[in-house]
């Protein structure tokens, strides 16, 4: 039982940093990765929340990376 829970939580613990993330990243970071300046609709942003919450590490990355060149 204590492996199932620490699995358990450790899946709440990704969701909920990839929540985090995922809207920290559509509300500021998508206009930043994004070549030239490329209008984002607010649709578009609400189809970014789930891929950028499930692969959030990969996201965070990239934004970091690409914060840092500017």
């Amino acid at each position: 039982m204590p492996v199932t829970m620490i699995l358990v939580d450790a899946l709440i613990a990704y969701a909920v940093a990839g929540l985090v993330i995922a809207i920290a990243f559509v509300v500021f970071g998508v206009a930043q990765v994004l070549p030239a300046d490329v209008p984002v609709t607010v649709g578009a942003r609400l189809l970014f929340v789930p891929g950028a919450a499930v692969l959030w590490p990969f996201v965070l990355g990239r934004w970091l990376r690409l914060r840092g060149r500017r």
